[in-house]
């Protein structure tokens, strides 16, 4: 948390907000988990984009009006529980002044990161650097997914790793496998098997950005306005420990997987000996 679901349904919240803005301070204390932000003082907001789980702020000079060769991104990264906020709290890491109002980043766990970099140079990121295509993208190709998975390892893990492609996390991985009836420790995926994983990322992550994401219990992930997601009414699978499949009954259940606790239905995803 958050996955590619809550960070798309953040970058549409704060856009008006942000979007031909000029950023005047950004405050903080710890110039390690949040690196050369000086950078973009007195820098304009061209717009938001996102890349999987990384928000992106294209920063021009304020008074440009082209592409400029020294074009910066603010890149944001959410961790488990950063969130923007309009007022600031017990939780606030970054403080955001912009010559239209202020937002406050809030991060209770201190998972979340930003740095000012060049366009595109992402070599002290190597998860965003290495990253798949978007799911919901062109780039994102039956074939070319069919072809990976049939060689991949532990296919949960797999999708984590945001090499096939990006955004997928913990509680989408779940919801996806449990839609495409693949339990989450098979490895070497049949062909029919990753068609169905494919289409049920497309899905599932559909849904999700139209539902604003997943809200869970601990409540830590909602919009600036304090607008919560809607999502979790959805789940199948995640986080539904002991409660009946509701495909056919069986009680889900949770094991641990690449060090992430992960939900699935012993019935209808069983793990069927790997091809050799």
């Amino acid at each position: 948390m958050p996955e590619l679901p809550e960070v798309e349904t953040t970058r549409r919240k704060i856009e008006p907000l942000l979007k031909g803005r000029v950023i005047q301070r950004v405050e903080h204390d710890s110039p390690h988990r949040y690196r050369d932000t000086h950078l973009a003082e007195g820098r304009r907001v061209r717009g938001l984009s996102r890349r999987g789980k990384y928000l992106m702020l294209q920063l021009v000079a304020a008074d440009a009006a082209d592409e400029d060769p020294h074009d910066l991104e603010l890149i944001v990264h959410l961790g488990m529980t950063g969130g923007f906020r309009l007022e600031g709290g017990k939780h606030t890491r970054v403080t955001l002044s912009t010559d239209g109002g202020t937002l406050h980043f809030d991060d209770s766990r201190r998972f979340g990161k930003m740095a000012v970099v060049r366009p595109g140079e992402y070599k002290t990121m190597p998860t965003l650097a290495g990253m798949g295509p978007e799911p919901l993208s062109e780039d994102f190709r039956e074939q070319e997914f069919v072809k990976a998975a049939a060689q991949c390892g532990a296919v949960k893990p797999w999708l984590l790793s945001q090499k096939p492609v990006s955004g997928v996390g913990n509680i989408y991985a779940d919801e996806s496998l449990w839609m495409a009836r693949i339990h989450p420790a098979q490895t070497r995926l049949k062909a029919d098997e990753a068609r169905r994983l494919y289409q049920a990322i497309r899905e599932v992550m559909t849904a999700a950005v139209e539902a604003g994401g997943s809200t869970l219990s601990d409540g830590t992930y909602q919009q600036h306005d304090g607008v919560s997601g809607l999502f979790q009414f959805s789940h199948r699978a995640y986080a539904r420990e002991g409660q009946p499949c509701e495909r056919c009954g069986t009680s889900i259940e949770k094991i641990v997987l690449g060090q992430r606790g992960t939900h699935f239905c012993p019935q209808c995803q069983k793990l069927r000996a790997a091809r050799i």
